[in-house]
């Protein structure tokens, strides 16, 4: 289990213990739910987000925004964005960044399927919301160059977050909060 995300040691040895002594019905039972979804899973054929369909609930919803397109790394970022409900568009789920360092290349990524969607449907905007690490900056910039003949590129802005000391945070943290700045209203 430690090689589950965000699993340490301890976290293992925790979970594995608590199985252990979990009746084995319910053990056969949490191993049949996650063949189950392993299964029942796939991708979005128009996003690459997750879905049990072949079109998720997102691309199919007919009062979202098709005129707005943003392009996340992969699907917790939809989930994270779409808790906020501040976004009406449409979603693009890359499924990684670039990082050579790793052996992926643009092409490992859903950047051609990206281009293509924006060439036929000339969106108005679409957002890069990428994360701000190196592999992220790369990913961004090389899509940003990729999509800016057919439309509006835009990033989110990066910041400081909510109770954080300008003190702690990192020169890239600071220059972009301070690019992203916007008038007091």
């Amino acid at each position: 289990m430690q090689r589950l995300p965000g699993v340490g040691p301890k976290t293992a040895q925790r979970l594995a213990l608590h199985i252990i002594k979990r009746p084995e019905t319910e053990v056969e039972a949490l191993a049949q739910a996650l063949m189950a979804a392993k299964k029942q899973i796939g991708l979005c054929k128009e996003c690459f987000h997750l879905s049990a369909e072949p079109i998720c609930e997102i691309c199919r919803n007919p009062n979202r925004d098709t005129r707005t397109i943003c392009v996340v790394g992969d699907s917790r970022d939809v989930i994270a964005l779409e808790k906020t409900r501040e976004f009406k568009g449409k979603y693009h789920v890359l499924g990684g960044v670039i990082s050579p360092i790793d052996g992926i290349g643009p092409e490992q990524l859903n950047i051609q399927p990206l281009v293509r969607r924006v060439s036929q449907l000339q969106p108005k905007e679409v957002i890069l919301a990428i994360s701000p690490s190196i592999e992220g900056e790369t990913t961004t910039l090389y899509i940003g160059q990729l999509l800016k003949p057919f439309t509006k590129v835009t990033r989110i802005a990066f910041g400081l977050p909510v109770g954080g000391d300008l003190e702690y945070a990192d020169e890239i943290t600071l220059a972009r909060a301070l690019e992203g700045r916007r008038e007091l209203e």
